[in-house]
C-alpha cells in the first residue's frame, strides 16, 4: 500500500512541477512561445490561465493529500509480524 501511495506522490509531482512551468509569467504571453496567435487558439478563448490554475490546484491538492496520506502511514506501522510463530535458532558453542 506504501508503495502505491508513493509512486501516485512522485507522479503528482512531476505533474505539478510540468505544469507549473507551462504557466506563463506576468507580462510574459503564451502566444510568444507558440508561435504568433497559436496560442489563443490552442487554449481556447479564456487563454490557457484558467484551464492550467484548475488543473494546477487539483494537482496541488491530491500531492498534499499523498503527503498526508504518506506521513500518517510512516508514524503509524503495525506492530504485527507474519512471523509471529517462529522463534530465532540460537548458535550452539561445542566446548
Amino acid at each position: 500500500m506504501t508503495t502505491l501511495f508513493l509512486s501516485l506522490h512522485v507522479t503528482f509531482c512531476i505533474l505539478l512541477i510540468l505544469i507549473v512551468l507551462l504557466q506563463s509569467g506576468k507580462g510574459a504571453e503564451m502566444g510568444v512561445s507558440l508561435g504568433g496567435g497559436a496560442g489563443q487558439t490552442l487554449f481556447g478563448a479564456g487563454g490557457p490561465a484558467t484551464i492550467l490554475t484548475k488543473i494546477t490546484t487539483g494537482v496541488a491538492i491530491l500531492f498534499m493529500v499523498t503527503s498526508l496520506t504518506l506521513a500518517y502511514m510512516s508514524g503509524h506501522k503495525s506492530d504485527s509480524s507474519v512471523m509471529t510463530e517462529n522463534t530465532i535458532p540460537v548458535e550452539q558453542t561445542g566446548k
